[in-house]
């Protein structure tokens, strides 16, 4: 059955309301026609089994068949802090992220980050990326769709994560795994947690300096150099495991 996100607004019971792109795709690419049913998810953990019933002036009018609550999203919010990397690694953190269960994605510019990103650059990549984002939640059942921020410092990121309960700042010259689990252990449902991936080449000793001094938890994720593509997935598929119910 095919999945679109709305928003709260477009809920107009017992009709719900399609538009813009999705229209297009619906209509043009999927050629779903009156009677057809698709799953629609509000981004508020609620979630709508529907029937198309027409195409009206570029929007889709869709009648609701049966709602529900979604219980497809961790007790926690988890901000993944990301370190630009080479590429096009960052779809496939952000597609990861997402499957995970991240909350939100922040982009960070940090010392050893050799992408540089700014400007109309920086926008359409976040565009981008978010596009993906809303790929990955429909895929994954997601009651929200994950937002992708746009690209900051790494002074900007520690001080928009000053706000969370938990802050994660895998290192590679951290030491003792019994320390890390501790910390893993001590994460209790309904805590943000923050986590801090560093880029190719890691994160310099200043930058994990102003971690600790924010707070910040440095923990190692074992003896292996994780890819800055696989730090994040390694750390997500631990607190999911840790965290949900």
């Amino acid at each position: 059955m095919q999945h679109f996100f709305v928003t709260p607004d477009q809920v107009e019971k017992p009709y719900i309301y399609i538009e813009g792109s999705d229209v297009n795709h619906m209509k043009n690419v999927l050629r779903m026609r009156a009677g057809e049913k698709l799953e629609i998810s509000d981004g508020d953990n609620r979630k709508y089994v529907c029937q198309v019933c027409d195409y009206v002036e570029g929007r889709a009018q869709l009648e609701i068949l049966e709602e529900r609550e979604l219980d497809t999203e961790l007790p926690s919010q988890i901000w993944l802090f990301q370190g630009l990397p080479k590429s096009d690694k960052m779809e496939l953190v952000v597609q990861k992220a997402v499957e995970l269960g991240a909350y939100a994605v922040v982009p960070v510019a940090a010392k050893r980050s050799v992408v540089k990103l700014d400007g109309p650059k920086a926008e359409k990549k976040v565009k981008r990326w978010n596009e993906i984002a809303k790929s990955a939640a429909k895929q994954a059942g997601r009651g929200i769709i994950p937002e992708v921020k746009s690209v900051c410092s790494f002074d900007a990121a520690l001080k928009a994560a000053g706000s969370l309960d938990v802050i994660l700042f895998p290192y590679e010259l951290a030491e003792g795994m019994d320390y890390t689990r501790k910390v893993i252990e001590e994460i209790q449902p309904g805590q943000s947690v923050g986590i801090f991936i560093g880029p190719e080449g890691g994160f310099e000793r200043e930058e994990e300096e102003k971690a600790l001094e924010a707070g910040a938890r440095v923990i190692t994720l074992g003896r292996r150099i994780l890819r800055t593509e696989t730090a994040p997935l390694m750390v997500l598929s631990i607190l999911g495991y840790h965290l949900e119910p």
